[in-house]
Parts: structure tokens; sequence; C-alpha cells
């Protein structure tokens, strides 16, 4: 899974690297600058192939249990904070 996770990123990074190089072509020309919807469609499209090669049962598994700790953790505090 760590190899699905850098391509992610590197293709979130070639996203970015081309949105900023277009961002600042708009703005010295003085056009108005366009959406940021169209930018997140694009990483989404660029992703889907990597997005369906993960585990998905796996991921939410994780998920889940890290919620299920950060609920446990909260209340934990909350408790504390207010003895």
């Amino acid at each position: 899974m760590p190899s699905l996770a850098a391509d992610f990123l590197a293709v979130l990074a070639l996203i970015c690297v081309a949105a900023a190089v277009q961002m600042i072509r708009l703005r010295r020309s003085g056009q108005v600058v366009f959406n940021g919807g169209i930018l997140l469609g694009l990483a989404i499209a660029c992703a889907l192939p990597i997005l369906s090669r993960l585990p998905w049962a796996e991921l939410v598994d994780e998920v889940s249990d890290q919620a299920i700790a950060t609920i446990e953790l909260l209340h934990a505090a909350f408790v504390i904070l207010t003895l």
C-alpha cells in the first residue's frame, strides 16, 4: 500500500505544480482565475485509477479503528478535564 500512496501523492504534486503555474500565468496576464472545483475534478480523475487498486476493506477497517480510538481519547480527555 505504500507504493499506492506514493503514486497518489506524486500525481497530486504534479497537479498542484501545474495549477500553480497556471495561476501565476493567469494572474500576470490579468485574466480571471478559474474555479477551484475544476482542480478538484482533475485531481479526482487522475486519482481514480490509483484508488481503484486500493484494498478498501482493509482501509475502512483501519479508518474505523482510528475513529473509535479518537472518540475514546476525546472521551477520556473530557472526563479528566471535567473532574
